[in-house]
């Protein structure tokens, strides 16, 4: 079964160029890894919030996508750049 995520990453304000510049560049590897279903970033309309909704083949993909040098190298740039860690809500359909 799929599994979903939607992701809220919140940077300190001096940050949120940056870490948007960051998630910008990994979209095209990230929406081409194997288990990747959908990958959507998104900016908060009344806040300096980011969102991703995202969504894997199975948790499997989603640890796999975690492991990639990439993404390893955003969450390393995102300890300087948050505000609060990223907030994951795993996801499933309910019908």
């Amino acid at each position: 079964m799929p599994l979903a995520i939607f992701a809220t990453i919140t940077p300190k304000p001096e940050h949120l160029t940056d870490a948007l510049a960051a998630i910008e560049g990994i979209l095209a590897a990230t929406r081409a890894e194997a288990g990747c279903l959908r990958f959507d970033l998104h900016r908060g309309v009344e806040t300096e919030h980011l969102h991703l909704y995202e969504v894997w083949a199975d948790r499997d993909a989603f640890d796999h996508h975690h492991a990639q040098p990439y993404t390893r190298a955003v969450f390393r740039r995102y300890q300087a750049w948050l505000a609060q860690p990223v907030a994951l809500t795993f996801l499933q359909p309910v019908t």
